[in-house]
């Protein structure tokens, strides 16, 4: 396990911050994007909103596509040019 970036930002009168480099460069975020702070009841994490998304969506379907038959890669591309095939018959 790496060691954690610990870095400090001090608030200006607005309640702006500035985000240290390697936090951003970690983080993937560049000028104008945004990001998402979440506090739960016991620290506050900031995160790369679209990251927080695929990670949810990803926890929220778990465990569907292995249901469904698809175990790996090659069955999801299988089961896409069926649907290919299908959609050119009618």
């Amino acid at each position: 396990m790496t060691a954690p970036i610990v870095e400090t930002a001090k608030i200006l009168p607005k309640g702006q911050i500035t985000i240290p480099i390697e936090i951003r460069r970690n983080l993937g975020l560049e000028t104008g994007d945004r990001v998402m702070m979440v506090w739960d009841g016991q620290k506050a994490v900031m995160i790369n909103p679209a990251v927080y998304a695929l990670q949810w969506l990803g926890d929220l379907v778990a465990g569907d596509a292995e249901q469904a038959g698809f175990v790996d890669e090659d069955a999801v591309a299988s089961f896409v040019t069926d649907l290919r095939r299908e959609k050119r018959a009618k």
